[in-house]
């Protein structure tokens, strides 16, 4: 028994062996072998000499993208902030003293509203004077009127006076000291004429003057109430009662803000892309509010120091909700461009530092494209200066330059 158990653990190591070892041998006893070279036989033979590949060993490998152009819209999108469609520091224009009571911010304001009230003084007293002198001034011009129409007259009289005196020396009928007398009256009333036109001047003067008088103390009456100069909102209480206002005085701030701009900066690389009464919207950041507008103004003229343009848009404000001073993130209508979708890595500089992209032509060529960059996304940055289809190595183009062959793998765009 104990002879037999050994030769069969012999005879199952063996087969053990035999099936791990010379498996090939076994399937061909079991005929195995001849479905192999059936199955051999099924597989066309190929011509070595026919297809002939290309020896690529010497080659840089890169990855190759074809991309083609897709139509993206152009928005011109900057950070800025919302603003009031008005405001003004409503100030005095004389010296008094307030007798109103003062108005808190934050009030609602109607145009022509009392804000500011002065008292008067003595300006109503000047006024007054001013006015008496007006009619004092006018009752002066009909006696000056008067008194040139009897000047006419007498010099009227003087002149028969004298054309008769003049016949009657030729008649030989008056001696030659008439003659000189009424030269002499003739010469007088024409005096008495001029002085008396100038008395009417004089007095038409007079009235010009107190007339100015009582304008600059019905103005002077005028300038102790200050009202406000458009409906809007209150940024500041007015001026305290009792508190004296000199020329220039604040009496107080006054807003408008429905409508409200919206005011940004555009880099002069953008600016021709932004035209007057264009589209806009904003999302402002604090609460994520969205509005929308048109662009009412556009600078004609650079920031100095930043070589940007000033943009606004008006936005309507109904309900108030927009404040001033908001920041905002504005985007801009414009015409859609054709740009490629490309991994921003792909993106590299040429010896001269400029930015673009490398190309493979189809023999497989490098070339160098310059490129612009229209807008960064999660996805990657849309550029454009490029043709409608082109092949962008986006892996290895660091070790490639303009005219070296290589051997691109080419990446789906899913990729």
């Amino acid at each position: 028994m104990r002879v037999f158990s050994i030769l069969a653990a012999i005879a199952l190591t063996v087969l053990l062996a035999m099936t791990i070892l010379a498996r090939p041998q076994l399937m061909a006893i079991f005929g195995a072998g001849s479905e192999a070279a059936a199955a051999q036989s099924d597989v066309p033979e190929t011509n070595d000499e026919a297809v002939e590949k290309p020896d690529t060993s010497g080659l840089v490998k890169v990855m190759v993208l074809r991309s083609k152009a897709e139509q993206v819209g152009s928005g011109v999108v900057l950070r800025g902030q919302t603003a009031a469609a008005r405001q003004v520091d409503v100030r005095a224009e004389t010296s008094a003293v307030v007798i109103s009571e003062p108005l808190r911010k934050g009030a609602n304001i109607t145009v022509g509203e009392e804000m500011c009230v002065l008292d008067p003084g003595t300006r109503g007293a000047a006024l007054e004077e001013a006015r008496a002198r007006l009619s004092e001034a006018k009752s002066r011009v009909p006696e000056s009127k008067a008194r040139v129409e009897e000047a006419r007259a007498r010099l009227e009289e003087a002149e028969i006076n004298q054309n008769a005196a003049a016949r009657l020396i030729q008649d030989g009928f008056a001696s030659q000291t008439r003659v000189a007398s009424a030269d002499a009256a003739v010469a007088a009333a024409k005096a008495a004429v001029t002085s008396a036109t100038t008395g009417l001047g004089t007095a038409q003067s007079g009235i010009e003057a107190a007339t100015a008088a009582v304008a600059v103390a019905e103005k002077e009456i005028e300038r102790l109430t200050i009202k406000a100069p458009f409906s809007g909102l209150l940024e500041s209480d007015t001026a305290e009662l009792g508190s004296l206002l000199q020329p220039g005085a604040l009496c107080a701030t006054i807003i408008q803000l429905d409508p409200i701009k919206l005011v940004g900066f555009v880099p002069e690389t953008e600016v021709n892309r932004v035209t007057l009464g264009a589209l806009a919207g904003a999302r402002l950041a604090a609460g994520g509010t969205e509005v929308a507008g048109k662009v009412t103004f556009l600078s004609r003229s650079a920031d100095p120091s930043t070589r940007t343009f000033r943009v606004e848009i008006e936005v309507p404000n109904t309900d108030l909700a927009i404040r001033d001073g908001q920041t905002a993130e504005i985007g801009i209508s414009s015409a859609g461009v054709t740009a490629h979708l490309l991994p921003q890595s792909a993106l590299t500089l040429n010896n001269e530092g400029t930015l673009g992209v490398r190309l493979v032509d189809d023999a497989a060529v490098v070339s160098f494209a310059p490129l612009q960059i229209m807008r960064d996304t999660v996805d990657g940055v849309w550029v454009t200066g490029l043709d409608d289809v082109a092949n962008v190595i986006v892996r290895g183009q660091e070790y490639v330059t303009a005219g070296v062959t290589v051997a691109p793998t080419w990446r789906e765009v899913s990729q």
